[in-house]
């Protein structure tokens, strides 16, 4: 859904266009002469930007036709100053109804997202129908090489971050990341690789908290053939995978003694056989590992060997929770909603109302709860911008911030049919049951941190039955988070 600009100058002096979709809106440029045959070819648009100075005919006459058209479309008023935009009080309110916002040519990037949500107040907030794009072929052929992600931040913490990993990069000494769970550890384990002379090798991560102890000797060495119930045939354990390159230890605070003895056998002699095997196999890897526990304190307790923590701890790094860099926050947004693009999933951006109130979140669940927030937002309002009153509750801290008004616009239902309809459907169409089933997710964990995930009430507010919100729950593994 675009926006339209009315301008007769030339479209070399057209600032608008560029501005627009610089902040990431379509928009389209129409005479005040010819607008109304034009625009036919928009079967729907945000808004109309009318510049009262660069137009020749009468804003009163162009606001009037455009009210005659369809009073319910947004109009966005720009003028070089305040004192022209008094021309409007001259006006009927009835046509003036539509101006949802007046700004001066010097109007900067956040007064125009503030705008445009006035607008997107008066749509409904669904002005785009996303297309969930299934999984190509390309997306699930290689495995193999990991995507490097960007170390995103400007705060003191993270310069230090990316300094300790300049310095350590060239070098083949063991890495420990500390840091809470979400903050980024195997980013920055990526980060580490990529920036090492080992990094046309292979980056192999495990998680050593998720595999069974059982299996996890097998998952790091490897195994012979007939080795035991299941093995019918040999496997390389991701040691192996990792010649050459580096292999990621996550979670190793979880990692059950008897197999923290054999890995430091592997750290000081670099040698190591497959389960149920005889060969002795040589160690050409880098070790990174991570972990969200208190190393010390696991030693202390003895549920963490000594001697291992102390050659994994040879250069420690340790990453900062969320709370702690909140200036880095509007970074992180944008970043993250560049990748909710690649990824086919629709653009979303936040007002500076909703963004202060972020900053002002504990953030239990740091990067990666913020990232889960921007693709559950990107789902309930694609292409739109979130403001203060568009965040799920446990995520409002209003105190001194100034809550926008709905547009008059918004309420009005005189004049002509209040019929709402529907948004144009992608000419390749989309899935609608799977987005339908998106939305029904989003609405169900919204009502449920709503009321603190008591399953009763949050039935309750999404007038349901409580033993159909469980099974719902149950069938979408939606589950309290940590």
């Amino acid at each position: 859904m675009p926006l339209i600009i009315l301008d007769d100058k030339t479209p070399e002096t057209n600032y608008l266009q560029p501005l627009l979709e610089f902040i990431g809106e379509k928009a389209k440029v129409l005479t005040s002469g010819s607008w109304l045959k034009d625009i036919a070819d928009e079967p729907d648009i945000l808004a109309i930007v009318l510049d009262i100075d660069k137009v020749a005919k009468d804003p009163a006459t162009i606001l009037s036709a455009i009210h005659k058209w369809d009073h319910t479309v947004p109009v966005i008023v720009i003028a070089s100053n305040e004192t022209e935009l008094g021309v409007l009080k001259d006006i009927d309110e009835t046509i003036t109804l539509q101006v949802v916002s007046q700004l001066t040519t010097n109007a900067d990037q956040q007064q125009w997202l503030n705008a445009l949500h006035l607008c997107q107040l008066c749509k409904e907030n669904m002005h785009a129908v996303p297309k969930l794009i299934e999984q190509s072929e390309a997306d699930s052929v290689s495995t193999t090489k990991a995507v490097v992600k960007s170390l995103v931040g400007k705060s003191h913490s993270m310069s230090e971050v990316r300094q300790l990993i300049h310095q350590v990069a060239s070098t083949d000494a063991n890495v420990l990341i500390l840091g809470e769970s979400g903050t980024g550890k195997e980013v920055v384990a990526q980060n580490l690789h990529a920036s090492s002379k080992r990094s046309q090798g292979a980056f192999v991560p495990i998680n050593c908290g998720a595999i069974p102890a059982e299996l996890l000797e097998s998952e790091l060495f490897g195994h012979e053939k007939g080795a035991f119930t299941g093995a019918i045939t040999t496997r390389k354990g991701r040691f192996e995978l990792a010649k050459g390159g580096t292999i990621f230890l996550d979670e190793i605070g979880d990692m059950p003694m008897s197999m923290q003895v054999k890995l430091l056998r592997v750290i000081q002699e670099r040698i190591f056989e497959r389960v149920g095997g005889t060969e002795t196999i040589k160690v050409d890897v880098r070790i990174i590992a991570a972990t969200h526990r208190d190393l010390e304190q696991a030693v202390e307790e003895g549920t963490f060997r000594e001697d291992l923590y102390y050659r994994l701890n040879v250069f420690p790094i340790e990453m900062p929770a969320l709370k702690e860099r909140a200036e880095d926050i509007p970074l992180l947004i944008n970043n993250f909603g560049d990748r909710l693009v690649k990824a086919g999933t629709s653009k979303i951006r936040f007002s500076a109302n909703a963004i202060v109130s972020l900053t002002r979140h504990d953030w239990p669940g740091n990067v990666r709860e913020l990232a889960n927030l921007m693709e559950r937002m990107a789902i309930l309002f694609p292409e739109g911008i979130v403001d203060l009153a568009e965040l799920p509750k446990k995520y409002k801290y209003d105190e001194g911030l100034m809550q926008t008004e709905v547009p008059a616009l918004a309420n009005d239902s005189g004049g002509s049919s209040s019929k709402k309809t529907l948004r144009p459907i992608p000419e390749d169409g989309f899935n609608l049951k799977d987005y339908l089933v998106e939305v029904e997710k989003m609405y169900i964990i919204q009502a449920l941190e709503d009321c603190n995930w008591v399953v009763a009430r949050a039935a309750t507010k999404l007038e349901m039955r409580r033993t159909t919100l469980v099974e719902k729950m149950r069938k979408y593994e939606i589950h309290k988070q940590e």
